[in-house]
């Protein structure tokens, strides 16, 4: 009897940082032999009609037993469209978003369908005088390693592997409903130096920070002598943030105390600290 393999699609309604390498937090090195994965984009645009619609269309054209999808703040109106296509559909799915998603907790849950929110996942400072593509890159570089670091994306990749593993084996899933904040994400870190820990949190709780000003400089203020500086402040935050991540990540190495949570190819999750240990 061959083993199950598992179809999973991945929808990508405009950008947030948890979703930049969503695909490879279940199978890191492409060895999976129990995993199908298609994504679709709509790229950085989210109009409920041209861009969600569309694209849900086309990922439930690859008939998915399992979606993820990412958007900012879910509770727009394109990515609610997308659910309601995916409801409808009858396929498990799991929201992946950001803190101002808070909002559409209660319509995801209606609907029986999980979600993973991360409160450091920042708002970029979206401004054209400020945004170009290399200061939009730099910042989503500073963001993927407070995520990485911190823990939450570590979070967002065990609580995944329990619904693939539980579809794998024939089992109902249950579909995770998580807010990530700095407590849940440092603690699936596993610190085990208490000032790695506490770098890591005083990074989590300022990149989550960072919304609070570029919210203002991008929706509030009007006039660019006021904006601009707070666009670029809210950027030093991230770039701090992830500096404080580097430090964290640094002192675990000295002392030889980095856990690695690496995938078998049969898609469970093995463990291992030392370097030179053999992971199990």
């Amino acid at each position: 009897m061959s083993e199950k393999i598992l179809s999973v699609g991945i929808l990508k309604n405009g950008t947030i940082g948890s979703s930049l390498l969503l695909a490879f937090l279940m199978d890191e090195r492409a060895e999976s032999t129990r995993l199908k994965v298609r994504e679709v984009t709509s790229g950085a645009k989210m109009n409920p009609t041209e861009e969600c619609e569309e694209t849900m269309k086309t990922l439930l054209e690859f008939k998915p037993e399992l979606i993820l999808m990412s958007s900012p703040n879910a509770a727009l109106k394109g990515p609610l469209k997308a659910r309601e296509m995916a409801h409808s559909a009858g396929i498990p799915t799991i929201i992946i978003s950001d803190a101002p998603a808070k909002k559409a907790i209660d319509e995801i849950k209606e609907k029986n369908m999980g979600y993973i929110l991360v409160n450091c996942d920042s708002m970029i400072g979206a401004r054209r005088p400020f945004l170009d593509p290399v200061e939009m890159s730099c910042f989503n570089a500073d963001l993927l390693k407070v995520l990485a670091i911190t823990g939450a994306l570590q979070v967002i990749a065990k609580e995944l592997n329990k619904v693939i593993m539980d579809m794998l084996e024939g089992r109902t899933p249950s579909l995770p409903q998580i807010t990530i904040d700095a407590t849940i994400a440092t603690k699936e870190a596993s610190f085990s130096n208490p000032y790695a820990e506490a770098k890591a949190i005083a990074a989590f709780e300022l990149a989550a920070s960072v919304s609070k000003v570029t919210a203002k400089a991008c929706f509030v203020l009007k006039e660019r002598a006021e904006y601009m500086p707070l666009l670029a402040a809210a950027h030093e935050m991230m770039r701090t943030a992830a500096l404080l991540c580097d430090q964290a990540r640094e002192i675990e190495k000295s002392n030889d105390t980095v856990i690695r949570r690496p995938h078998h190819a049969k898609q469970h999750m093995l463990k291992k600290i030392r370097l030179h240990d053999k992971e199990e």
